[in-house]
């Protein structure tokens, strides 16, 4: 019996090496070719090599596909697939009442029970009552399905969780065609990896389709979108994309200067096959090193960028304070994960936003950018570059492990019509008596020329000891440093930044609610359930976090109460309360997860009923 839904929440989840990432990211490609909308949450674990069997060891792959709009990946789960017993116990709370829960008995043995805690097999205690299941040999079954292409044992293993994305594929109505195309190309040069995947694949399929073990086939129709040309894009792959469009369109090379470091290693990854596209990677044997090599391939002309997660961050920034010295440019991706320390460092947070402001000695201002999306970090992207190129200053974009890690569908945009970015190096003496004045500003944007070493006549110094105005030459005279300090602060806020925009569509809400960064996903889920339940709501989300757009103060103090949810304990709040002098009230959850929905609905229907009394 076929059913109709309009969504469906999946997540795959089992051991480290049960390959529930591929078989997760093949699920939400299959979803997203069949003109689903779509949102993915990988969860990885923390530990590289977590036991075998273990809780601390499991990985997990979520997708949430729909025939409209979505904006998260979901929360609670409409099928659960366990592959181990350690997946059913860190998992089986996020699936709902009635929910489908696909598991591989052939794993429930006493050793791996034992490992995951429990007491007693919970296949047999009745405990799994309020669920569909669907219990299986997955093992066995794979095996039967590619017993005629003499695997090992261990190869037979790793094709399971191709028989458990044929068995979801077949429940959810799903096409084989562009995974078993992907298999093709996948494993071109090994002919029996490719036809063992194959059969699995097709086997977990044909299982489902004719065992009646379902007692419903789901099926969910194509979203409604604009026309287009789209892809499947995970958040460190936009951003990618967009640093190497704005190189484009600066006409400028790029350079990466990186160290490896969960989350943000993926931006190295991606950018290092670019090189057909004018990009030079450059893997540096410590977080200073890769960002003192970016910022001298800055001070070279090209576009100097490097990326990281929070540990990493904080050691950068000495190099980043010479960078606001020197005023070159200079991007800086930030991958946000849960600290403080290593802390959960494959889980998601955003609390670097404070350390991005005033992480460094002296006063020491620069742009601060935040993308709100996966396909969102290629638009930001680019606006961070053309901050830097063209004013002349390092700036932070604050992404973070969700972002990065997480995809959805994106309209691949034409770059043809995107607009140049003007770099405008300097090319000739800029002062009467023939000499080249490096600090000799632009009167409306403070902006100050950018030489390339090794231009005629504009030989001069830069360095990171205080520099006299004008000549650039080194000053320790007290007036002339205090001219300098507020010089750079005022040439930041004159950065131009575009408007909040108010998404208030009664004009009659009481409530504002406030977000940054990737919470917009969770914001903007939690206000549309909070307006079909009948309550005004007003929503303002912020790109520019530094500097921030000039209506913001007249928005804040234009509603009764503001409401800032996040992923930290209140650090943009902090910002708000004492820039804008508004009482604004943080809601906060740092679980190394995205926001809860459901949790923020019923706190903002609270909020607004406590402003009718």
């Amino acid at each position: 019996m076929a059913e109709h839904v309009s969504r469906a929440v999946v997540r795959f989840a089992g051991d480290s090496g049960d390959g529930m990432q591929l078989t997760g990211d093949r699920f939400g490609a299959d979803a997203a070719h069949q003109g689903n909308d779509i949102a993915t949450l990988p969860d990885f674990p923390a530990e590289i090599r977590a036991p075998q069997g273990s809780l601390g060891g499991v990985s997990s792959f979520q997708v949430h596909f729909a025939d409209r709009d979505i904006v998260t990946p979901g929360e609670e789960l409409d099928a659960l697939v366990a592959m181990n017993p350690a997946a059913l116990k860190v998992h089986l709370s996020s699936l709902k009442r009635g929910g489908v829960v696909i598991i591989d008995e052939s794993q429930f043995t006493k050793r791996n029970l034992t490992r995951a805690g429990y007491q007693v097999n919970p296949l047999d205690d009745g405990s799994l009552g309020s669920y569909q299941v669907v219990s299986l040999d997955l093992t066995v079954a794979t095996k039967l399905a590619v017993a005629d292409f003499g695997l090992g044992r261990k190869a037979v293993s790793r094709t399971r969780n191709m028989f458990a994305l044929g068995l979801v594929s077949w429940l959810y109505s799903r096409e084989l065609t562009p995974t078993l195309e992907w298999i093709a190309a996948k494993f071109a040069d090994k002919p029996q990896i490719r036809d063992a995947n194959t059969a699995a694949l097709r086997a977990g399929w044909n299982h489902g389709d004719t065992t009646e073990i379902f007692a419903v086939r789901y099926e969910v129709d194509p979203a409604e979108v604009p026309a287009g040309c789209y892809r499947q894009i995970a958040g460190s792959h936009a951003l990618s994309l967009g640093l190497v469009t704005a190189a484009h369109l600066a006409k400028v090379p790029l350079f990466l200067g990186s160290y490896p470091i969960t989350p943000a290693s993926d931006l190295l990854h991606q950018l290092s096959r670019m090189k057909s596209h004018g990009v030079q990677t450059f893997q540096a044997e410590d977080e200073i090193a890769a960002i003192g090599a970016a910022l001298g391939a800055s001070f070279g002309g090209a576009l100097g960028v490097t990326t990281t997660s929070g540990p990493g961050f904080a050691l950068k920034q000495e190099m980043l304070n010479l960078a606001v010295m020197t005023e070159l440019p200079l991007v800086v991706v930030d991958v946000q994960r849960a600290g403080p320390s290593t802390g959960m460092p494959t889980k998601t947070e955003q609390t670097d936003l404070l350390q991005a402001l005033f992480g460094r000695n002296g006063e020491s201002p620069l742009p601060v950018l935040a993308p709100r999306s996966p396909a969102d970090c290629f638009d930001v992207a680019i606006e961070a570059a053309r901050i830097a190129l063209t004013h002349r200053t390092p700036v932070v974009v604050l992404s973070d492990g969700y972002l990065s890690n997480g995809a959805e569908p994106w309209a691949i945009p034409s770059v043809k019509e995107m607009e140049p970015i003007n770099v405008g190096f300097a090319t000739t003496p800029n002062s009467p008596d023939g000499t080249f004045l490096p600090y000799l500003r632009d009167p409306e944007t403070l902006d100050r020329p950018w030489a390339v070493p090794g231009t005629p006549r504009l030989e001069h110094r830069i360095g990171g000891l205080e520099k006299s105005d004008r000549s650039g030459s080194v000053s320790y005279d007290a007036d002339n440093h205090d001219t300098m300090v507020r010089i750079r602060a005022e040439h930041i806020a004159r950065i131009p930044v575009a408007d909040a925009v108010v998404d208030d569509p009664s004009g009659s809400a009481r409530v504002l609610i406030v977000g940054w960064g990737s919470t917009w996903g969770s914001i903007t889920a939690a206000v549309r359930r909070v307006r079909e339940q009948g309550h005004a709501i007003a929503k303002v989300h912020l790109r520019h976090l530094h500097p921030m757009p000039a209506n913001l103060g007249e928005i804040l103090h234009g509603y009764q109460k503001v409401i800032v949810p996040e992923m930290n304990l209140g650090q943009l709040t902090m910002l708000l309360r004492s820039v804008y002098l508004v009482d604004a009230r943080c809601w906060s959850r740092v679980r190394g997860m995205p926001l809860p929905v459901g949790e923020l609905t019923d706190h903002l229907v609270h909020e607004i009923k406590e402003t009718t009394r």
